[in-house]
């Protein structure tokens, strides 16, 4: 049993944008270190709530509290100051959460300087360290993200995220679209970096390998349902909704 307080805790959380589309009554409690999956078919509702808890949607009902505090009682300066400082979102489409017309260097650069970081030297230096931890070469840190790869932005835009230790990651699709060997590739590195780290992190995700890597617990999602939860190896092993069982006979 986990006696650390939690660090997100989600009350009976709705957003309906159209009939049957969003998500209603969603509530779960997410601890440091903690890996939460949120699985689904497209249209499930699952992007729609990863954005209500990471303080993109304001929900029409319900409560988000981060260390305890109601995220949407808070200004919204405070919510963009905790974007860029003790949260991290990684996006499906890597390009959506980097600056396309700042150097790589410069992009892991930013959030440096976001929490208060000033000198020019040490910034390039841990900089260039992450690029190097993230498997891009450090002869890259002045080219500008455009002339990578997928696999190479996705690895930058986890970087950018990454660099200033956040207490709490959100992850949307974050190995969709890529290859499936930039995608092995991307999921050990990871797993190492959440680990290292002790990282919170929410990751929505269509696929169950992914979901059984990385997450100690999954949420399923139907037609903006939560329809099963539990631990990973609990929900992919002995799946107890129809539905869970249909997604998991389906890659098997």
């Amino acid at each position: 049993m986990n006696t650390a307080s939690p660090l997100l805790t989600v009350n009976q959380l709705t957003h309906l944008y159209a009939p049957g589309k969003g998500f209603s009554d969603v509530s779960f409690e997410l601890y440091p270190g903690e890996v939460l999956g949120i699985v689904g078919e497209s249209g499930s509702g699952k992007t729609t709530l990863l954005k209500a808890i990471s303080a993109r949607l304001p929900p029409q009902q319900g409560a988000v509290l981060y260390q305890g505090h109601d995220l949407y009682a808070m200004s919204e300066s405070e919510r963009r100051r905790l974007l860029r400082t003790q949260w991290g979102v990684v996006h499906q489409y890597p390009m959506d959460g980097l600056r396309a017309q700042v150097t790589a260097g410069g992009n892991i650069g930013e959030r440096l300087m976001a929490v208060g970081e000033r000198h020019y030297g040490q910034i390039r230096q841990k900089a260039g360290q992450w690029l190097e931890d993230v498997e891009i070469p450090l002869a890259r840190i002045d080219d500008l993200p455009g002339t990578f790869s997928g696999g190479m932005q996705q690895r930058l835009q986890i970087a950018r995220n990454l660099v200033t230790a956040p207490q709490l990651v959100f992850m949307d699709e974050p190995t969709g679209g890529l290859d499936v060997s930039v995608q092995a590739r991307l999921l050990d590195l990871l797993r190492n970096l959440v680990r290292d780290l002790n990282l919170a992190v929410v990751i929505v995700t269509h696929d169950l390998g992914v979901a059984r890597l990385l997450a100690h617990r999954l949420l399923v999602m139907k037609q903006g349902q939560v329809v099963e939860s539990g631990l990973t190896d609990r929900v992919l092993d002995d799946p107890h909704h129809p539905y869970t069982q249909l997604l998991v006979s389906s890659i098997l």
